[in-house]
């Protein structure tokens, strides 16, 4: 049987030389790939107490809502900004060349309630922060972070030390 990461596509020098870019969609595009990535993110939820899984578009959304399903967990959509209807709360994060905005209905968690974020990299975690920003600024409790995989070079999982973060593939480099 493969693992997992031999459903990922490693391009060379993408988008600039030096850079290896890794492709999850490749992943996406097998169903034993699909099935591993999703197992694998459902297998380190064993055990953990969680009410609901929180994903940022687009890929923590392909990752995260099958998870969801498949515990019987509901979903909680992060958007980027001006896309959610209701109203919100917005945080900024660090961007290579600037900054972007997220966004949370504000309604969406509620306080006490226990929080898993699902999404498919962890690069320099500027994402991840932002989203743990918004979670616990509206009252809920992250008690795991998951990730297909993790880029070690860029040292983004340091930013988390204070949260349970597990990826199911991890890359030295950048």
């Amino acid at each position: 049987m493969k693992r997992l990461e031999d459903y990922v596509t490693s391009i060379p020098d993408f988008p600039e030389e030096g850079i290896v870019f890794r492709d999850v969609t490749t992943i996406l595009e097998d169903a034993d790939g699909l099935a591993l990535a999703v197992n694998g993110l459902r297998d380190m939820l064993e055990g953990v107490e969680y009410d609901t899984v929180v994903g940022p578009e687009s890929r923590g959304f392909i990752f995260g809502v099958p998870v969801a399903y498949a515990e019987h967990k509901s979903f909680i959509p992060v958007r980027k900004k001006g896309k959610l209807p209701r109203e919100v709360v917005s945080a900024d994060y660090e961007l290579e060349y600037g900054t972007a905005t997220i966004e949370l209905h504000r309604d969406s968690i509620k306080p006490g309630q226990k929080v898993v974020i699902i999404d498919d990299l962890i690069a320099t975690g500027g994402t991840i922060e932002a989203i743990i920003k918004l979670v616990e600024e509206l009252g809920g409790v992250v008690v795991k972070i998951c990730f297909i995989m993790e880029l070690s070079g860029l040292k983004g999982v340091d930013k988390l030390e204070k949260y349970d973060v597990e990826s199911l593939i991890v890359y030295e480099g950048k």
